[in-house]
């Protein structure tokens, strides 16, 4: 039987650090409301000249490099991005291409916003288990700062930019142990950015647009609802899950979630604070912090979950 196992993790964040106190100059707003509402005291923004690509970069790099492999052992190379470089060629190629990787393999953007990391990591699993790929390189990044209209205070404070990356290799050892997708694209229209190109223009509206309120609610159940799913599947306990690790999109949604699957915050790995919310690159952010950090141990059960924009959402167990 042929496993998937994470061997290594990686993260980068921006130079430039963006606070609540800097958002009261842009924004009506203010530090309190936001902590309060969100539990974000800063995010970090793109250079200029920073791409996707080149976030994705640096935490494939580290996580390449935690592995202890070189980027020619990667056969299989896989970005989850709402906020590509360009229409085409994907992400994952233009990443493929700066990490030097010779071997040709496949490599492919995912688009599930939010959810975007677990709908990843569970396609790479199961290109390693049925034999396609060795090793895997699955990365979430995002330049969301790119999509945000800053005079709209319900979105711009919430949103930053980030990457974060594992390395996935075939195992004779179980890592990658149940996974759960789901979508339902009737709830579209609660989180969306609708812009795209025609005749060389923007055609429609090209920020992010949220209602706050439907979100929360939708998110809480749907998440609560995968994690009961998936642990029924696997016969355990929430007790039984040592570290979660969410979507860090809010804070509230985080406790709101852990609440309901029974699980108790000392349990749940917590990064929005310092990044915001970076979509598909949250959970590996979050991850990567949680391994060097020495929280997350060899022989611990992770579980992870999100919800984003489609609507999609999902969650994966990993015995570490």
């Amino acid at each position: 039987m042929i496993y998937s196992k994470i061997i290594g993790t990686g993260s980068y964040l921006p130079a430039k650090v963006l606070t609540n106190y800097d958002l009261e100059k842009i924004v009506d707003t203010s530090h309190d409301w936001i902590v309060s509402r969100s539990g974000i005291v800063e995010r970090h923004i793109a250079a200029d000249d920073e791409l996707t690509s080149d976030l994705a970069l640096q935490a494939s790099r580290k996580a390449i490099a935690a592995a202890g492999i070189s980027a020619d052992e990667i056969d299989l190379v896989i970005v989850a991005t709402t906020s590509p470089d360009q229409l085409f060629p994907s992400t994952a190629c233009i990443l493929q291409d700066k990490l030097g990787i010779k071997s040709r393999g496949p490599a492919f953007d995912i688009q599930a916003v939010c959810g975007g990391f677990v709908y990843a990591l569970n396609t790479a699993d199961m290109y390693i288990k049925g034999g396609q790929a060795k090793t895997a390189l699955v990365v979430g990044a995002e330049v969301l700062s790119r999509m945000l209209d800053w005079s709209d205070r319900t979105t711009c404070v919430l949103f930053g930019d980030g990457a974060g990356a594992v390395i996935l290799s075939a195992s004779d050892k179980p890592g990658i142990a149940a996974s759960k997708l789901h979508a339902d694209g009737s709830h579209r229209d609660m989180l969306k950015a609708e812009g795209n190109i025609r005749n060389g223009e923007v055609d429609g509206d090209p920020f992010i647009k949220m209602d706050g309120q439907a979100v929360f609610k939708f998110a809480v159940k749907v998440l609560s609802d995968v994690v009961d799913e998936l642990l029924e599947e696997k016969g355990m306990s929430g007790s039984e899950i040592n570290w979660l690790v969410p979507h860090q999109a809010n804070i509230r949604i985080i406790e709101a979630t852990s609440k309901k699957i029974g699980l108790s915050m000392d349990n749940v790995i917590v990064t929005v604070a310092n990044h915001g919310n970076t979509s598909a690159a949250s959970i590996p952010l979050a991850l990567d912090t949680a391994v060097r950090d020495g929280r997350i141990q060899a022989g611990q059960n992770i579980l992870i979950e999100a919800v984003g924009g489609g609507f999609t959402w999902g969650a994966v167990l990993i015995k570490w």
